[in-house]
């Protein structure tokens, strides 16, 4: 008895998106990732409360974290970089990359880290003149299991018309599908899993989520429609443990959104 549980603990089923194998769970390559919009630093209750946003982060306890709706020294957030103040409050590395400024200050994306950084940069996407720019944040660092591995964070055009959407997929797709390492991309796509964006950027990233058992991460009081993600590339190189969308309806108007990943051996 003894030796079928030792075999029981070290092994785990796992069936997802068709998968279907009996493998031990190296720790050390376990990535848990969080996929936040948070509102540029309000709550739904319309004040500025930067403990609530940082409460769901630190009770998660996520390796890496994409934040949308970020603000960098704005009036409307009371001239704080959140980026950094929610990087201090839940013990992360933080980076803020530009996609317009705004209001006496920035907007754009922010990305929390466990790992410190190798390289980072922070690519503009295309959009239409008049409308809001948008920016893909990417990191690349090392895991505890000396893997490399990039993290993406961005936040896809609002607009009902899919038109800035579709260009901006296609460009992430031109930009990543070519790093060298295994790569994350987290963030508010502002697209529904069937859309064309979506499909566009299913060609090349594998999707964290099922089709048939969606998890809805919008709005974060009776979430109906889900357009929080985490996809990932290549394929092969990851096996996705737990999804789940994190219902705060006061810390922000999206629910976190957070995916549990193995990084696989070659």
């Amino acid at each position: 008895m003894k030796l079928v549980s030792l075999i029981a603990l070290l092994a785990v089923c796992t069936s997802f998106n068709g998968w279907s194998q009996k493998t031990a769970i190296d720790s050390t390559r376990i990535v848990k990732v969080l996929s936040f919009n948070i509102l540029h630093g309000a709550t739904t209750k319309g004040d500025f409360d930067l403990e609530a946003i940082a409460k769901v982060i630190i009770d998660v306890n996520p390796d890496f974290v994409a934040l949308q709706e970020v603000d960098y020294q704005t009036n409307r957030a009371q001239k704080y970089d959140l980026a950094t103040e929610l990087g201090w409050r839940a013990k992360m590395a933080p980076l803020f990359g530009r996609a317009m400024p705004y209001d006496g200050g920035e907007y754009g994306e922010g990305v929390l880290s466990k790992h410190t950084f190798l390289q980072t940069r922070n690519i503009p996407l295309p959009f239409t003149p008049g409308d809001e720019p948008r920016a893909a944040l990417e990191i690349t660092t090392v895991l505890p299991s000396k893997d490399t591995i990039s993290f993406i964070g961005t936040h896809l055009d609002h607009l009902k018309n899919e038109a800035n959407r579709i260009m901006q997929v296609k460009q992430i797709n031109k930009v990543f599908a070519s790093n060298p390492y295994p790569t994350i991309l987290a963030g508010d796509l502002n697209a529904e899993p069937e859309s064309t964006p979506m499909k566009i950027l299913e060609e090349i990233w594998a999707a964290s989520y099922r089709h048939d058992t969606l998890s809805y991460t919008y709005p974060s009081k009776d979430p109906v429609k889900k357009i929080d993600y985490v996809l990932f590339y290549p394929a092969n190189r990851w096996r996705v443990l737990e999804t789940r969308a994190i219902e705060d309806p006061i810390a922000s108007d999206h629910c976190a959104y957070l995916v549990i990943l193995e990084l696989l051996a070659e």
